[in-house]
């Protein structure tokens, strides 16, 4: 046994695989700086990099000693790139409700026309907020508004908004949408109170503002041209795959996309990047090699890949720049790159470049689903690809020889796409599982089809259609695109309505995650079959994790405006007078209950709710502060965004006080015992999550 482990960890050093591990040791040492509770300290671990790396340096000749320094070195430069990133993003977040005038330059506007005729979301570059001073207004501002017909982005504007601190978890474990908005410098987010007035800046804005106001203005007026050209949810989704403008999409359409697993469909992914530079290098290669001279005696593939690169960096940019186009291209300058180098460009090497690169310019990206799901499957790929390259063609089947057969069948034509997109949708699918809480069984007969409307539809449009707008002769095009997305959503509904289309699935163990990720990463980075198989392990530890997940029997948000109730029944219910709807959707995903909202609990009036737990305990949500006297003195358990008293005599209090401590909570009872979850780790004090402040004394 130790002597093909010696092989196996050969073979990995002759084809200098374990460079695929730098970027995941870089990747856990970022993720461990952005989930630590307390600021890990940069200059130790600038200290410990350079130490590591010195022994790697020294001892390179040694293997053993070397590779677990470099893995240790890549692990603290991970850290190190967290923390710049954090440095360089610092800015102020509000700290309470804010009512009151603000001004600013707009960034980027995003129009919401199924929800009213002038309703948009857009981000503000503030410039003053009424009664705060400079060292404590947010860079940025998310906020929406009704009436968006009279600015666009670049306008300067003063308006009178109200904005919150952006929210936390609503869940332990769930997704920190809070560390999301301070990685993208927004310090509040809220609404209009009223029509904004567009006004004279007080100085010019800067460059780089106005040239990125000035494309999304162009992605704006593009994106409505071809909504309103094929019209309703079907324009919408062109609109999301021409110009990555997504918010005129509405809820139900998202909801049908989403059970039939096809979600992706609505964002620029790797697939429309590469795409998009392949017809560009194509194009130019060919147009090049209409020039016999310059066909002859110059190198016209180099140069068709370097002005791919310019398209397709151009297209990145007109289309936004969400991590999964970001990875789409970094993998896809590095494709071209490599054939300005002349060396071979599908290869995993070149995919751990882009995702080193993503660790050096956003780690942040590494927690949320898009670089998860876009990295798996696209490893996923190219693993099937290099298998492929390293075997045999696969040789005639004998009459008879149904093995032979599948085996042929399978690495070519229909047969291989089905093979790399079992693969693909394997490698997400744990992914899929922890973040959203399902799976889609029928992603193999969606992802496919998909497939073929974006090659055969969404990007030739995309790249024609903006063509030929501003010559007026873009309708046509649009039509064409409409056809296919009208197919698309028939396929949809269909597969919707198809018995267990959406498979719920409770949360997992925190940890299991962790497994889960190795196990994938195992099973496509390593090339001997020995190490391959150390995924089987890991793979198991991780369903372990995912099948021991215990329910909760209550959960209160940060705010303590509602809570959720688990009746004698089994189910959740939501308590509280006006339901939030993002809560309860979080709350029913993480239980692996498919509805899409839970039922009213107990009963509300002016001064609060009551409800009985499954375990009897009296529950109170107090919305008056009058209503404390006499839900302490009788219920088990008091929710509030209030300050309770003091003397609240009541066993659990979930007053602000102790959730601005705990964040989101949830209890389990058992028996006698309740088991607590918190989504804030005891003493926890980071950028986007600060201490709470001591509260005054009563």
């Amino acid at each position: 046994m130790w002597e093909h482990l010696v092989a196996a960890f050969e073979e990995e050093w002759s084809e200098r695989r374990f460079f695929l591990w730098l970027p995941v040791c870089a990747g856990a040492g970022a993720v461990f700086w952005l989930l630590s509770p307390a600021e890990p300290s940069l200059k130790l671990a600038a200290a410990l990099a350079t130490v590591c790396a010195a022994g790697a340096a020294l001892l390179r000749e040694r293997r053993a000693p070397m590779l677990p320094l470099a893995a240790l070195t890549a692990f603290f430069a991970g850290q190190l790139l967290a923390g710049a990133r954090a440095a360089r993003m610092d800015a102020p977040v509000l700290e309470r409700t804010f009512i009151g005038e603000l001004a600013g330059f707009i960034e980027e506007v995003d129009p919401r026309a199924q929800k009213g005729s002038n309703d948009a979301r857009f981000v503000l570059r503030v410039a003053e907020m009424e009664k705060l001073n400079p060292g404590a207004t947010p860079f940025r501002l998310r906020l929406t508004t009704r009436n968006a017909e009279n600015f666009a982005a670049g306008d300067f504007i003063a308006a009178k908004a109200r904005a919150l601190p952006p929210a936390h978890a609503a869940l332990p474990g769930g997704h920190d949408f809070a560390r999301d908005a301070y990685f993208a410098g927004i310090g509040g987010v809220g609404n209009l109170l009223g029509p904004a007035e567009k006004i004279d800046a007080p100085k010019p804005a800067p460059l780089r503002l106005r040239f990125f106001a000035a494309i999304d203005r162009a992605r704006n007026t593009l994106a409505l041209r071809v909504y309103r050209a094929i019209g309703g949810d079907n324009g919408a989704i062109a609109a999301a795959m021409v110009t990555g403008k997504r918010d005129l999409l509405s809820d139900d359409a998202r909801e049908k996309i989403r059970r039939a697993g096809i979600f992706h469909i609505i964002t620029i992914s790797g697939v429309q990047m590469t795409l998009v530079a392949g017809i560009f290098f194509v194009g130019f290669r060919t147009a090049l090699a209409l020039i016999p001279r310059l066909a002859l005696n110059y190198p016209i593939k180099k140069w068709a890949a370097a002005l791919a690169i310019v398209a397709a960096c151009g297209y990145a940019l007109f289309t936004g720049s969400r991590i999964g186009a970001e990875r789409a291209l970094y993998m896809t300058l590095i494709l071209l790159g490599a054939v300005l180098a002349d060396r071979p460009a599908l290869t995993m090497r070149n995919l751990a470049l882009a995702a080193l690169a993503v660790v050096v310019t956003e780690p942040e990206a590494l927690l949320g689903p898009s670089f998860q799901l876009s990295f798996a499957a696209v490893a996923a790929l190219i693993a099937v690809y290099e298998h492929r390259q390293r075997a045999r063609p696969p040789p005639e089947a004998a009459p008879g020889d149904w093995r032979g057969a599948l085996r042929r069948h399978a690495g070519s034509g229909v047969g291989g796409a089905l093979v790399a997109t079992f693969c693909a949708t394997s490698a997400t699918a744990s992914f899929m599982a922890y973040d959203f809480h399902e799976l889609s069984p029928y992603v193999l007969i969606g992802n496919p089809l998909t497939l073929a409307v974006i090659e055969f539809f969404a990007v030739p449009a995309a790249l024609l259609g903006a063509a030929l707008y501003p010559l007026g002769l873009d309708g046509p095009v649009w039509a064409w695109l409409g056809l296919g997305i009208e197919a698309i959503m028939r396929l949809a509904g269909w597969i919707g309505a198809a018995p267990a289309s959406n498979l719920p699935l409770p949360a997992f163990a925190p940890w299991s995650i962790v497994f889960l990720t190795f196990a994938v990463l195992s099973a496509l980075l390593w090339r001997s079959r020995l190490l391959r198989l150390t995924a089987i392990p890991l793979l198991a530890l991780g369903l372990a994790g995912a099948a021991s997940g215990e329910k909760f029997d209550l959960a209160a948000p940060p705010t303590g405006d509602g809570a959720a109730v688990r009746e004698a029944s089994g189910e959740l219910a939501a308590l509280g007078r006006h339901k939030n709807a993002f809560a309860a959707e979080q709350w029913l995903r993480a239980d692996g209950d498919a509805r899409d909202q839970p039922d009213a609990a107990g009963r509300c009036d002016r001064l609060g709710c009551t409800a009985i737990a499954r375990n009897g305990a009296a529950v109170a949500l107090v919305l008056e502060a009058e209503a404390f006297h006499e839900d302490c003195a009788r219920a088990k358990i008091v929710i509030s965004s209030l300050f309770a008293p003091r003397a609240c005599a009541a066993p659990i209090v979930l007053d602000r006080a102790k959730l601005s401590e705990t964040g989101a909570v949830t209890l389990r009872f058992d028996g006698d015992a309740v088991i607590w979850r918190t989504a804030r780790a005891p003493g926890e004090d980071r950028p986007w999550s600060r201490a709470p402040k001591r509260r005054k004394q009563d």
